[in-house]
């Protein structure tokens, strides 16, 4: 079922690029594995995917023990100031930094672990209640701030759209946060670079492709419905 679903989402991915005239080398796909056991990610690794997702840091932590050491981790859920030492040296990228304070312990963490930690900024761009991260007109001013810390480095947004029955609706907000990342590479802050845009999903990704995605995350359509077991 895995591989074939991956074939499927490769042929979307194809499709998307040349409706929007990119490079299939400008995508990166991340399988999102949280709750997977280990066997499903292994039948994913075999077919030369290396970026795998997970939303809780134990949960990485403990894939990432057992898993070949050539897989990038992307912590991809909210991420709690006290669990943040735990991915210093584990995390490929951290998707979702959302306030100062977080960003203050990661560059802490990052000092005392004599490294540097690429981040995104999450943006709520649809500025849903349930949802974390930054409203638009917030996320200039933070950079700035952040960009002064020699241990992180900016390298892009994330956004997690609504969840849709039609993907087209978030369209809009996919251009928007590209439009967002567009204006923010314009200032020319040090330390900052927009080169990275996470967003699309299962039901989406497409749509994120064709906006300006250049990391889409994407999990049930890889592994199936989400089933909640231990590793």
């Amino acid at each position: 079922m895995i591989i074939e679903n991956l074939d499927m989402i490769e042929k979307n991915i194809l499709t998307a690029c040349a409706t929007s005239g990119r490079k299939r080398d400008e995508i990166t796909l991340i399988a999102v594995s949280k709750t997977k056991p280990v066997s499903m990610l292994e039948e994913v690794y075999s077919t030369g995917i290396r970026d795998f997702g997970e939303n809780k840091v134990q949960e990485l932590s403990d894939k990432f023990e057992i898993l070949p050491k050539d897989i990038k981790w992307h912590m991809i859920g909210h991420l709690q100031t006290n669990k943040v030492k735990y991915l210093m040296d584990k995390a490929y990228l951290i998707h979702s930094v959302d306030s100062l304070k977080l960003a203050k312990e990661i560059e802490k963490q990052a000092e005392k672990a004599n490294r540097i930690v690429d981040i995104l900024i999450e943006v709520n761009i649809a500025e849903e209640e349930s949802k974390f991260g930054l409203a638009k007109e917030e996320v200039l001013a933070l950079i700035k701030e952040i960009s002064l810390f020699p241990h992180i480095r900016i390298k892009g947004l994330m956004t997690i759209a609504p969840y849709v029955e039609n993907p087209e609706d978030n369209r809009l907000y996919f251009r928007q946060i590209k439009q967002l990342s567009v204006d923010i590479d314009s200032q020319n802050i040090d330390n900052v670079s927009m080169n990275i845009l996470s967003m699309g999903m299962s039901g989406d990704y497409m749509v994120a492709i064709e906006e300006g995605a250049t990391m889409i995350r994407v999990g049930t359509s890889i592994f199936g419905e989400r089933v909640y077991t231990n590793i």
